[in-house]
């Protein structure tokens, strides 16, 4: 295998398309918002990406055969213009391998004519977040002038120590290419999968792009998400009281 292996799946003809990056990352964030993009907008697989930097494993499909770890990119009609989502399970495991990968798919997105990318992603905030706001990040002040507009939210020094990863270099080597690029991130709570963060980057996408996507399934997924939050508050309740009592037992003379 070759340092980065690129499968031709299908052929697209896509219009004014945007790149939309989903890999794995904080909270899941924005591997659920492009995954749940493929979903809704039956995006169409047309490019697989393998490389050794991804982790040594093969997945096990439910009809038992196996296939060999690698991020996809899909073709998604979204109405007024296309977008080309990627997807995957992994990120590189090495520097080299971070700038490898962003290089081959930053390739695959100059075949299609990407002019734009959104990386999706997540902020940890290291608590639970009840309304998460959406943080961006963008290559040129007219990018960030544009998101702000929409409510994205600009802070300085945030998020603390840079975006890392292929999102983080879809930007940085993508302008240095002329590709324009923005890193939408949804407060999460940095432990736990977050589909109502994932939502709400989704839907500043969705306002930007101009397309309509259901939100029923995340919106599910958050409901199961709040019962495991609110058990996990139980907990932490309980865990309190208990240390109160053990106080008022101490003897103290």
């Amino acid at each position: 295998m070759d340092q980065v292996d690129i499968d031709v799946v299908a052929e697209a003809d896509l219009e004014d398309p945007l790149l939309v990056e989903g890999l794995p990352g904080v909270g899941h964030v924005g591997k659920l918002a492009a995954q749940h993009l493929v979903q809704e907008l039956d995006g169409e697989p047309v490019r697989r990406v393998y490389t050794p930097d991804f982790p040594p494993q093969v997945t096990v499909e439910d009809d038992g055969t196996t296939e060999l770890t690698h991020a996809t990119f899909h073709a998604v009609d979204a109405g007024d213009r296309d977008l080309l989502v990627l997807t995957g399970d992994h990120q590189a495991q090495s520097n080299d391998g971070h700038y490898r990968l962003a290089e081959a798919l930053l390739d695959v997105a100059e075949e299609f004519g990407v002019e734009r990318v959104f990386a999706l992603g997540g902020v940890p905030t290291g608590e639970l977040v009840e309304e998460p706001s959406v943080l961006g990040a963008a290559t040129t002040e007219a990018f960030v002038e544009d998101l702000e507009s929409i409510g994205v939210e600009f802070r300085e020094n945030e998020p603390a120590g840079g975006i890392v990863g292929v999102s983080g270099l879809l930007l940085g080597l993508g302008e240095r290419r002329g590709i324009d690029g923005a890193c939408l991130m949804g407060e999460t709570s940095g432990y736990l999968v977050d589909p109502k963060s994932g939502q709400a980057v989704l839907e500043v996408l969705e306002e930007y792009a101009g397309f309509e996507v259901d939100y029923g399934d995340l919106e599910d997924r958050a409901e199961e998400m709040e019962e495991v939050v609110g058990k996990i508050r139980e907990m932490e309740q309980q865990a309190a009281t208990n240390v109160q009592s053990d106080d008022d037992l101490r003897y103290i003379g």
